[in-house]
């Protein structure tokens, strides 16, 4: 049985993401290439863009970025238009939402673009989410010793459990 003479396996060189947090230079689009917005995934290293000239393209994410660098829904990408076929094109460059901004505010992208910003929420950040319940209603409710109750349509049907009864 042979040696393994290298430094590690799949798991080592998946580690290799180093430059995520650094900051890299602005790189602005050229003649041939194009901003566009994802919207939609559709499969096999292949997505609908919508370019920022005004076209529906299907691009495809060039090999080096495959599983490396994960596009969603809604990112802003370079891509490379062809010249033999204008339907298609290939995606050369992902910015992140900080970059996006930024061209935005250069002018290159348009005024109305929306940038995609999952992802940036911190742990510490809270959604607060509200409810239409009439306080009165709900101290019926939960004072009513665990038989059924439903309000006026579109209310909250609230019923208490089978444990408060068991003791638990």
């Amino acid at each position: 049985m042979p040696k393994n003479k290298g430094k590690g396996g799949k798991t080592r060189r998946r580690g290799k993401n180093e430059a995520d947090g650094v900051k890299r230079e602005l790189i602005f689009k050229e003649d041939g290439q194009e901003y566009a917005q994802v919207l939609k995934m559709l499969g096999n290293a292949r997505i609908e863009l919508q370019c920022f000239d005004g076209e529906k393209r299907l691009g495809t994410i060039r090999g080096k970025m495959r599983k490396k660098v994960w596009i969603n829904v809604g990112d802003i990408v370079l891509v490379g238009l062809r010249d033999f076929q204008d339907e298609k094109c290939d995606v050369i460059l992902k910015y992140s939402a900080d970059e996006a901004r930024n061209l935005k505010t250069y002018g290159e992208l348009p005024d109305n673009t929306q940038i995609n910003e999952t992802g940036d929420q911190e742990e510490g950040d809270e959604i607060d989410f509200e409810f239409d319940v009439d306080e009165t209603n709900l101290a019926t409710l939960i004072g009513d010793g665990g038989s059924r109750q439903s309000l006026a349509s579109g209310d909250v049907i609230a019923r208490q459990s089978a444990r408060s009864e068991t003791g638990e």
